[in-house]
């Protein structure tokens, strides 16, 4: 059962960083009208992919560790 929790961690974090990046890069680069969230804040987009990745590397340490 922590290895299951883990990876749907993994998996879950991943889909964060993908959103936010998504919508940081769309709406940087001229297009918040395809932005997944409108293009809503810079700082909020960089500070969900930072903690997003933040938490992928947390969450695959400790599937390796489980692993063992």
């Amino acid at each position: 059962m922590p290895k299951a929790l883990c990876l749907i961690s993994l998996v879950a974090s991943i889909l964060v960083v993908v959103l936010f990046g998504a919508d940081a890069i769309l709406g940087m680069a001229g297009m918040a009208d395809v932005a997944p969230m409108g293009y809503a804040s810079l700082l909020m987009d960089i500070a969900f992919s930072v903690f997003g990745l933040i938490l992928v590397f947390l969450s695959f340490t400790t599937y390796r560790e489980q692993r063992r």
